[in-house]
This record gives structure tokens, sequence and C-alpha cells, in this order.
């Protein structure tokens, strides 16, 4: 009987539960529940609204077109004025060049030029010259001409003479002395003739000559000025060849960007087309984005794109837009591209380069470098222009 009343009073010990706790925990219950339903709930709208219409990676990077500084000209690098990571505006000196040896050939190209003008300005003047040499061969040929006409009067009267002799001398009118001398006067006209065709033809030789000398001389400046000559122009050029290679020993930045790859230094001597540093044009960074060939059904260029960089993180947005695809796989140019038609051939979903156009405004207020980590997501909602 006492053990039972023990218990009895233990059992009145006992505090009774309290109605207005389990109600706040039943509340607070079923408030954790309403809560992750409309989780749920949020989650699966902005799946079915809008991630059902958008492709995303991490598998992307940043990439640019480098601008590769080489130089045009060889010699001994005279001054570098710039280093690794700098930023230079482009036009802005990177290195010169020792110029003596090509100062030197300017002004000996100079001295050419002056030559060749005179040369021509002699041929201009020449011409003046053979015109009046043209002049005195043709007053040569007239003067023959006239001495031809008095030999042969000459010639004439002669023959006459003797023909007078002749009769003469057959009655015994006039001496033999005097006949023959009218017959050596007959000779001496005649040959007299001779000579003088022979210096109407020598004239005429000599008129032909200077109007063909003339003619030569003016072939070498038909239809050209002293400046427009062929000789004067080749002259001009090499004058302007030997100026640029004298420019090109100040080598300049190409375009806008930050220096990279330096490998040149003072007193080395460069040759053409060896590369001496780099130029990172930040400002032209675009996105190679590597989606999944089964993420790429829907995807056109032009599509807007969000991404986010590992350098700024969440908080800084780039929008992009696809600007392209690449013309193969990754796998497809690799250095050893994968052999698939073996008999352990095990199917690899394979990744395509998307290329992500950036905006420029927000490159600028947040700069991007070669080769950074992005995560891009393309709006498929959106369809390209070619589309529309």
């Amino acid at each position: 009987m006492t053990d039972i009343t023990i218990r009895a009073s233990q059992r009145d010990d006992v505090p009774a539960r309290d109605p207005v706790k389990a109600a706040q925990r039943k509340k607070l219950l079923l408030g954790v529940t309403a809560m992750i339903a409309a989780i749920a709930l949020i989650w699966w709208v902005w799946w079915a609204f809008f991630a059902a219409d958008t492709e995303s990676t991490e598998n992307a990077y940043t990439n640019v077109e480098l601008a590769q500084v080489t130089p045009l000209v060889a010699g001994a690098v005279t001054q570098v004025g710039v280093t690794n990571t700098q930023a230079v505006r482009a036009g802005q000196v990177l290195l010169r060049i020792d110029g003596t040896d090509f100062q030197l050939a300017v002004e000996q190209a100079d001295a050419a030029l002056g030559r060749a003008r005179r040369q021509v300005e002699q041929v201009l003047a020449n011409d003046a010259n053979l015109s009046g040499q043209v002049d005195v061969r043709a007053a040569d040929v007239n003067s023959a001409k006239a001495d031809l006409v008095r030999a042969e009067a000459d010639l004439a009267k002669a023959e006459l003479d003797e023909r007078r002799r002749a009769a003469l001398a057959g009655p015994g009118a006039i001496s033999a002395q005097e006949f023959s001398d009218a017959q050596t006067m007959t000779l001496q006209k005649r040959a007299g003739v001779s000579q003088a065709r022979a210096r109407l033809a020598a004239a005429r030789a000599g008129q032909r000559a200077a109007i063909g000398a003339r003619h030569a001389n003016e072939v070498l400046f038909a239809q050209v000025g002293v400046e427009n000559h062929p000789d004067v122009v080749a002259a001009k050029a090499r004058l302007e060849q030997a100026r640029v290679d004298l420019a090109r020993t100040i080598v300049r930045a190409p375009i806008d960007g930050v220096i990279d790859q330096r490998k040149v230094a003072i007193g080395q001597r460069v040759q053409p087309g060896v590369p001496l540093m780099v130029v990172v044009p930040i400002q032209a960074m675009y996105v190679d984005a590597n989606f999944k060939e089964s993420q790429l059904r829907d995807v056109r260029p032009g599509q807007p794109v969000r991404l986010t960089s590992d350098l700024y993180g969440s908080k800084v947005i780039y929008h992009g837009r696809v600007q392209g695809f690449a013309g193969g796989s990754g796998s497809a140019f690799a250095a050893i591209p994968a052999q698939n038609a073996t008999g352990n051939w095990i199917k690899v979903v394979q990744r395509l380069p998307v290329r992500i156009r950036l905006d420029p405004g927000e490159l600028h207020q947040h700069p991007l470098r070669v080769g950074l980590s992005m995560h891009a997501s393309i709006d498929l909602s959106h369809r390209s222009s070619n589309d529309q």
C-alpha cells in the first residue's frame, strides 16, 4: 500500500504538457515546411521558365588576338622603352635600332635623285642643240645643192666651149693646144660636178643623222617632264625606300594594349621577322566557351550571353553575344587526334569552342587578362537576327 501511494505521488509531481508550446512547435514546423515548399516552387519556376532556356558552361576562358612586335630592318638595339605588364598606346615607341647606316643610305639616295634630275635636264637641253644641228645640216644640203647647180653650169659651159674649139680646130683656126685646154677644162668641170654630187649626198646623210639623233633624244623625254621622268621616278622610289627603312628603326606599338613576352635587350642585334615582344589588346578580349555538342542544338550567333569571371566574382556580370563557332572540336585539332577506328572505342561527348564577343564598355570598367576562367550562360530564348 505504501509503494502504490509513493508512485501515485510521483505521477502527480510530473508537470502537465504545455499546449501553448506545442502549438508554437507545430506552427514552426508548418512554417519550415512551407518555406521548403516555396523554395522548391521557386526553383521549379526558375528551371521551367528561365534555366530551361539557357545553356551554361564553366569550361570558358578569355582569349585575344595578340599583336606580334617584329622589326622590319636589321640592326643593333640602342634603346628599349617598355617592360612587361606596361600599358602602351598605339604609336608609342617601344624600341630603337641604330639608324646610322640607314641615314647614310638616305643621303646617298638623295644625291642619286639630284643626279638623275640633272641628267634629265641635260637631255632636255640637248634637244635644242640637236635641233640646231638639224638646221645646220639642212643648210649644208642647200649649199651642196647650189654647188651642184654651179658645177653643172660650169660643165655645160666647158662642154660648149669644147665643141666650139673642136669646130675651129679642123680648119686650123685655133691651135691644138687651145683645143686640148678646152678638153681638159671639160674634164675638170665634170669632176667638179661629181664632187658636188658627193658633197650633196654627204650633206643629206649628215642631215638624216642629225634628225635621227634628235629623235633618239626626244624619246628619252617624250610626254614627260623632269619630275615624272622614269629615271627621276625610280630615284625618288629609292629615296623613299631609304627613308622608310630609316623610319623603321623606330619600332612602335601597333595597337593599344599591354606589353608581354619581351625578349629584347639593349645591344642585341635583331633581324627582320624575329618576334621581340607582344602587345595584348585587352580592350578586344573575347571568351572561348567550350560547350558540349549536346548543348548547341539551339545556340545561334547573336544570342545574348551572361558571363562572370573568377577574377571579380559573381558581383561583376559581363554581357556578351555569341559571335560564332569553331570549325571543329578541340580533339579534332589536337596535336595527336583521337583514333576512333579501333576495337576499344568508347563514345566521348565532344566540346565545340564558341566565341563570345564582350562589351567594350564593360571591359574598360573591369579589364580581363588572357586565360582567365569564366562562367558563360547563353540565353536561348532570344533568336539571332538571321532567325528573326
